[in-house]
């Protein structure tokens, strides 16, 4: 459990598994950013975390000398991959996963804009793997939290480790001008379709124990946003706030700036989809 995980200490969750937890918890990241190790005799580092040297001293730790085949990113939010460069001066390693990208965004995640010095060594297209001895990680491709993002599958064991994707403690911001609602809801349905896995370990929050299930919830979830927002607009509340303010009651305020860009990213797929319009500041059903 999550709860029962002291930051900075390296705990198994099953034999190919280690987990150690970044000191970076927010209103965004939950209790932190989880960083996984997966091997025994020789490693892979998922989502090395921030650029925070208490976080890069509890990895080498949990390391031990070990040799490091591949540090791994999900993402290049600056909350998974900063850690990367001064991990790989102290292992060597090199650095895979998904593609450079940044992006001016001064939206309210600032903890997760975009990493500026991410710089792989190697890029994984969907399917590709690592291996190392005892282990082997494929690239699933993700897009929709960023185009860029990846999950990766441990085919040993049937473990799915899912970055900022699907998240075991909230639902995932999807936030323009990156974050894509079709990709994101189109990405889902890859998940559902892969009955091989057996369980998820995201970048924040408990493993998710019946993933199949909880990605459903999270389809069925989005598409009752996408109601709420229809039947929002049909009343007359056509400002992204004024959505905010009625969808969203109770959320910490801390909160309603990335809530409001995921109601835009709905509003954004059902233009795509003919079914709303922009005007000026607001958004109107298309007639039928």
């Amino acid at each position: 459990m999550t709860d029962d995980a002291p930051m900075g200490l390296a705990i198994a969750l099953e034999p190919l598994v280690t987990r150690v937890l970044a000191n970076n918890p927010s209103p965004f990241t939950s209790t932190g950013t989880q960083t996984y190790l997966v091997g025994t005799t020789d490693l892979a580092v998922i989502d090395p975390g921030p650029d925070d040297a208490e976080h890069l001293a509890a990895l080498l730790a949990a390391i031990g000398g070990r040799p490091v085949r591949a540090i791994l990113c999900t993402h290049t939010h600056r909350d998974h991959s900063p850690a990367a460069p001064a991990l790989q001066a102290a292992t060597g390693s090199p650095i895979i996963g998904c593609a450079p990208l940044v992006l001016e965004d001064a939206g309210p995640r600032a903890d997760a804009s975009f990493d500026t010095g991410y710089a792989p060594d190697a890029v994984l297209a969907d399917g590709e793997q690592v291996a190392g001895q005892g282990w082997t990680l494929t690239a699933v491709a993700t897009p929709g939290h960023t185009s860029n993002h990846l999950c990766f599958a441990l085919e040993e064991s049937g473990a799915l480790f899912t970055g900022d994707h699907v998240m075991g403690w909230s639902t995932t911001v999807v936030a323009p001008p990156d974050g894509n609602m079709a990709a994101y809801m189109t990405s889902l349905e890859t998940l559902m379709g892969r009955e091989q896995d057996r369980i998820y370990y995201p970048a924040h929050g408990e493993p998710v124990q019946n993933p199949r299930r909880f990605v459903r919830g999270l389809a069925g979830h989005r598409k009752q946003r996408e109601g709420q927002i229809l039947r929002l607009l049909a009343e007359g509340v056509e400002a992204v706030p004024a959505m905010v303010a009625r969808m969203y009651v109770g959320l910490d305020p801390r909160l309603h700036g990335a809530a409001g860009r995921s109601v835009l990213a709905h509003l954004l797929d059902l233009q795509a989809r003919g079914r709303v319009v922009p005007a000026d500041s607001e958004w109107k059903l298309v007639s039928e």
